[in-house]
């Protein structure tokens, strides 16, 4: 019986959207409860021009960087070979 009573309701976002109340979610209160005393201050979208590119390596930097690792890499790996006795 309960499960023909299941298949006679329907749930969906129509119905959802047609509640005369929505409660916040728990941050969204949290966050209006602390943002009445301290409200926040604005934030640029996009960083300012002083951080771009810092720290950031050239690609042929970390091309040259990669390649010698793995030639180093090779050469060891032949000289181990090199003196290991057979």
């Amino acid at each position: 019986m309960s499960e023909r009573d299941d298949e006679e309701r329907e749930f969906d976002i129509k119905w959802a959207d047609g509640a005369e109340h929505k409660e916040p979610s728990a941050r969204a209160r949290m966050l209006a409860a602390r943002w009445k005393e301290n409200p926040p201050g604005p934030v640029p979208f996009r960083a300012g021009p002083d951080h771009v590119g810092s720290g950031r390596r050239s690609s042929w930097v970390s091309t040259a960087v990669v390649l010698g690792c793995v030639a180093a890499v090779i050469v060891l790996l032949g000289y181990i070979n090199f003196r290991a006795p057979y």
